[in-house]
């Protein structure tokens, strides 16, 4: 198993997932309130949603 490092900013709010050994940093809602919603399709990470309210 081959493994590797990345380094993230711990002092911003942030979600990410970790795709194909890729890790992404999800959108978070435009407007400061809403959610994040991640789908699984097959065992795999899918699509992502992002909801805000206005």
């Amino acid at each position: 198993m081959e493994t590797s490092k990345v380094e993230i900013n711990l002092s911003e709010d942030a979600l990410y997932r970790v795709k194909d050994g890729q890790l992404e940093k999800l959108d978070k809602p435009a407007g400061g309130f809403g959610e994040v919603t991640q789908r699984w399709q097959d065992n795999k990470l899918g699509r992502y949603e992002v909801r805000y309210t206005k």
